[in-house]
């Protein structure tokens, strides 16, 4: 029987069935045998084993928790962003309206001043008031009451004999000698018995005392008809009210709410600590709903806009898909443990057979394989890495020293690539490394030549037994095979994506290793000569022979 120790040593295996004899136990030693051997270092497997599971399955709920939560975050911020756009345009629509009224209502407090009413005017003037409630959608009706109260001139087709004394923006303007709009709380019309907003201006005579009032209304519907154009969701609201907190429109519609005053709501309370925009996530005063509120002021009009959509509805999706993913990953977990659990038994067991250990290795062997292809390949651009890339010039570079053969190196570099990435984004970025690589992988024509993404925009080509003439002959025809590709590149003065090469190319002087970082640097050099001399062109070891004692000649 063997000892732990000789198992340890010399695993028993097919070409070695047994252990060297020295290391077989003596009679006079205690006896073991294999099994109870393994089971002893069996037990911290099992504990190994059971806690790699543990840390796993701990590790893929944390990383489902915290992808939950950051969709649910990404969710939040996209509804915030699309209720504050919404209550910015609600804001302008609401300006719009009342300016436009405000507009007409001021042209008739011209006209009631400088003309008065007389008979001729007053009804060149209902001409006019008729003329403008009939062309503009956002006018309900127009007005011009004396001092008293009484009716002078309107918009109606027949005269009414009411008095007006009695409405909070007509005594507003009789105890006010402000010029300037005034919009008043909602109201039912006396007219029509509807729900407006009344826009309101003073009128003075020549010495400037109180002459009465020019009104213009909008209708609610008004606002009703433009709300409810906008998706909020079945829970969502919409608010139009005075900055004073007296709604003027509310959807989904309550009438009961026209003219109530909310301002110890919580908009209103945000409003205040704030300022004239913002967005919270509130619980509504009137029906308890939790939304996501956006707020605007409407400049120097006294009204609030207001939108919000439920949270329930906004998280629903995001709630929904949650859910599915919650119980994937536990379907994953359990799995996992069911997996774990056959794997602990299969390590206490040790009870494999021959076939089985067969399967094992092959299956490591094609796992083996699929990741040598991910070791030495760039994951972008799918030709070698970098890594790949060093082992194989060394290998090459070594070669080329002691046989004498030549080796040439070309470097490569995508020109003005940052502007590229500036203008059309990194996915189109990426896209061009791409097509630039597989150009130049498919440009070579011999098995032994090599391609390689270097670094960022930068590639790197071997050529064993090629020399300078061969070499600046491949990275020109690559130069042009790129330029050919046509990729639109409005940065570049050529218009198109082009590269720069540089070309060096090592030839062995007798007892010469070779200097693997002195051919990299001249390559380089000779890279960053082809870019500063306009780029779209090679530079080699030829245009240093060519012109020895000239500036150096780039094709």
């Amino acid at each position: 029987m063997l000892d732990f120790f000789t198992l340890d040593r010399y695993p028993p295996s097919f070409d070695n069935p047994a252990p060297p004899a020295a290391f077989l136990m003596t009679p006079s030693e205690p006896v073991h045998t294999p099994i109870t051997s393994l089971r002893a270092k069996k037990r911290p497997a099992v504990r190994y084993a059971i806690l790699v599971l543990a840390l796993f399955c701990s590790l893929l709920a944390a990383a489902q928790a915290w992808s939950a939560w950051s969709a649910r975050q990404s969710r939040l911020a996209e509804t915030t962003a699309a209720t504050s756009n919404m209550a910015r345009a609600l804001a302008a629509q609401a300006e719009s309206a009342v300016r436009i009224v405000d507009t007409v209502l001021s042209s008739v407090a011209e006209h009631v001043e400088h003309n008065g009413l007389s008979a001729a005017s007053t009804e060149r003037l209902r001409s006019h008031m008729r003329d403008m409630v009939a062309s503009t959608k956002e006018l309900h009706g127009l007005f011009v009451y004396g001092p008293d109260g009484s009716w002078l001139v309107t918009s109606l087709d027949q005269p009414i004999a009411r008095n007006n004394a009695d409405r909070e923006y007509f005594q507003y303007h009789q105890k006010n000698k402000d010029r300037g709009l005034h919009i008043g709380t909602p109201i039912r019309s006396r007219s029509s018995g509807q729900w407006i907003l009344p826009i309101s201006r003073r009128l003075d005579k020549p010495d400037g005392s109180f002459a009465g009032v020019a009104l213009g209304t909008i209708q609610i519907n008004y606002f009703a008809d433009l709300y409810d154009s906008f998706d909020v969701g079945k829970e969502g609201v919409i608010l139009l009210a005075h900055d004073n907190g007296v709604v003027i429109y509310r959807r989904p519609f309550l009438e009961k709410l026209i003219g109530q005053n909310v301002a110890s709501g919580p908009i209103f309370q945000t409003y205040r600590a704030q300022g004239p925009a913002g967005t919270a996530m509130l619980r509504s005063k009137i029906d308890g709903v939790v939304r996501l509120y956006s707020y605007r002021h409407l400049g120097s009009l006294p009204l609030l806009v207001a939108t919000a959509q439920a949270k329930d509805e906004i998280l629903a999706e995001w709630q929904q898909s949650t859910l599915l993913m919650a119980g994937g990953t536990t379907l994953i977990v359990v799995l996992l443990i069911g997996v774990g659990a056959r794997l602990v038994r299969q390590i206490i067991i040790r009870d494999q057979l021959e076939d089985e250990l067969v399967i094992a290795k092959e299956d490591l062997q094609e796992r083996n394989q699929e990741l040598t292809v991910l070791a030495t390949n760039d994951g972008l651009t799918g030709i070698a890495n970098r890594r790949h890339f060093e082992d194989v010039f060394r290998v090459e570079l070594k070669r080329a020293a002691r046989t004498g053969a030549p080796l040439s190196l070309v470097l490569v570099d995508i020109d003005f690539f940052k502007k590229y990435n500036d203008r059309y984004g990194h996915v189109a970025g990426d896209a061009c490394l791409r097509q630039v690589a597989a150009t130049l992988r498919d440009g070579l024509a011999r098995p032994t030549d090599l391609a390689a993404r270097y670094g960022g925009e930068e590639f790197a080509i071997l050529l064993p037994g090629t020399g300078a003439v061969g070499a600046r002959y491949v990275a020109e025809r690559l130069r042009l095979a790129i330029f050919e590709l046509g990729i639109e590149h409005a940065d570049n003065p050529a218009g198109t994506a082009t590269i720069s090469a540089g070309a060096a190319t090592f030839h062995a002087s007798p007892g010469e290793t070779g200097d693997r970082i002195a051919f990299i640097t001249r390559a380089d050099v000779l890279l960053y000569r082809a870019k500063d001399t306009g780029r779209n062109r090679v530079c080699s070891d030829l245009d240093n022979a060519e012109s020895a004692d000239a500036p150096s000649f780039c094709i």
